[in-house]
C-alpha cells in the first residue's frame, strides 16, 4: 500500500497545478478549487490496493475523479439555501469587526461628543444643534438667533473644529 500511495503522490505532484487550473475554471471561488484539489488527493489515498491495480491510466482516473467532484460540488451548491451573493454577504459580515464592539465604540464616541458640545459657548452650541439636528439653513438659523449668516458659518466652523480637536485627543 505505501508503494501505491507513493505513486499517487508522485502523480499528484506532477499534475497538481493542472488539476488546480481545471477546478479554477469550473468553480466560482478559489477556496472551493483548493478544497476540491485536496479532496481528489484524499480520494486517491483511500483507494484499496486491489482496486488500484485495475487502473490502467492513472492520469485519466485522476481527472475522472475531479470531474465527478465538480458534479458533486454543483449539486451541493444547488441544495444550499444561501445563494452565492448571500454567501459573500455572510463572509463580509464575519470578517468585519464585531457589531457589539462597533456599537459600544459608537455609543462611547456619541457620549464624548455630547460632552464636548455641552462645553461649547451657548451660541455656538445652539447653531450646531439647529443646523445638524433640526437641519435648518444658515439663513433660518440667522433669523432665529438674530445674528448674521456670516456669524452662523463662523460658529459652525468654530464648533466643528473644537469637537474634532477634542475627539482627536481621546483617540
Amino acid at each position: 500500500m505505501p508503494e501505491k500511495q507513493g505513486a499517487w503522490s508522485a502523480l499528484f505532484a506532477e499534475k497538481g497545478a493542472a488539476l488546480s487550473s481545471y477546478f479554477l475554471r469550473r468553480v466560482r471561488h478559489r477556496w472551493d478549487a483548493q478544497d476540491l484539489v485536496q479532496e481528489v488527493y484524499l480520494r486517491l489515498l483511500r483507494i484499496e490496493p486491489a482496486d488500484a491495480a485495475g487502473i490502467r491510466n492513472p492520469e485519466a482516473y485522476l481527472f475522472t475523479v475531479a470531474a465527478n467532484l465538480i458534479k458533486e460540488h454543483a449539486v451541493l451548491r444547488q441544495q444550499l439555501p444561501v445563494g452565492s451573493d448571500g454567501l459573500d454577504e455572510v463572509m463580509e459580515r464575519l470578517s468585519a469587526p464585531s457589531s457589539a464592539e462597533a456599537e459600544f465604540d459608537r455609543a462611547l464616541r456619541r457620549q464624548r461628543l455630547g460632552d464636548l458640545i455641552e462645553r461649547l459657548p451657548p451660541k455656538c452650541r445652539a447653531v450646531l444643534v439647529l443646523h445638524y439636528r433640526d437641519e435648518l439653513s444658515y439663513r433660518e438659523i440667522a433669523e432665529r438667533l438674530s445674528i448674521s449668516t456670516h456669524m452662523v458659518k463662523k460658529y459652525i466652523v468654530k464648533g466643528l473644529a473644537a469637537c474634532r480637536q477634542r475627539m482627536a485627543d481621546y483617540e
